[in-house]
């Protein structure tokens, strides 16, 4: 765990970006396409402390970003190259544009300033989207990672973000995934390697400081 200072200046309102991951009806929500998923994020608090987080960056002046997953009625473009999508188009809930299931899920709040950046392909939001020019053309360096799932988006997430020069901070009450005792497993053996694994309330300390404004 980083020291509070550490952390503070990784948090640099400035150059910071929180990315909420796949917290959207279809996934954390109450009719959700996967429901021992969306058990444990409610369950676990996960997303609750997500919706904390979001507010806490509204309030400070930190830019807040949401990664939707979804896809054509018609399919068109989705991956079909893993069991995991295979298994997706099956399901009796898809999360289809346009529909309930692909809008980020309460209590987490969306502002006007918020970007939500939607996908129709591939395991992670960075990876052939437009989220890394966005992120650079923010002066992100730090990227905060919550959301879900631990077992696949979020992993994916930090890799693809850390491949790409930004700091991934990963606040791990903030994320979940099934079972429930696979997430810290995955945190400890895996996220620690590359990221700065801290805790929800630990940004919120860093988060209450003057809003600061955001270099062009």
């Amino acid at each position: 765990m980083p020291s509070y200072e550490e952390l503070r200046e990784l948090l640099d309102p400035a150059t910071t970006v929180l990315l909420t991951v796949e917290c959207q009806e279809g996934v954390v929500g109450p009719d959700s396409a996967l429901p021992e998923l969306a058990r444990e994020a409610r369950a676990s608090g996960a997303l609750d402390r997500v919706a904390r987080l979001v507010a806490a960056a509204h309030e400070s002046g930190v830019q807040v970003m949401h990664a939707i997953a979804e896809r054509r009625p018609d399919g068109r473009g989705a991956n079909h190259n893993a069991r995991l999508f295979r298994a997706a188009e099956r399901l009796p809930v898809q999360q289809l544009t346009g529909s309930t299931a692909v809008r980020v899920a309460p209590p987490v709040e969306v502002a006007a300033e918020d970007l939500v950046v939607r996908r129709l392909h591939g395991l992670s939001p960075l990876a052939g989207t437009e989220v890394d020019a966005l992120l650079r053309n923010l002066g992100c360096r730090t990227l905060v990672v919550t959301g879900v799932s631990a077992n696949v988006a979020v992993p994916n997430t930090v890799f693809d973000a850390v491949n790409r020069g930004y700091a991934a901070v990963v606040p791990r009450d903030a994320i979940a995934g099934v079972p429930s005792d696979y997430t810290p497993a995955m945190i400890r053996n895996t996220l620690a390697l590359v990221a700065t694994i801290t805790t929800t309330d630990d940004v919120l300390a860093c988060l209450k400081r003057p809003r600061s404004v955001r270099r062009a």
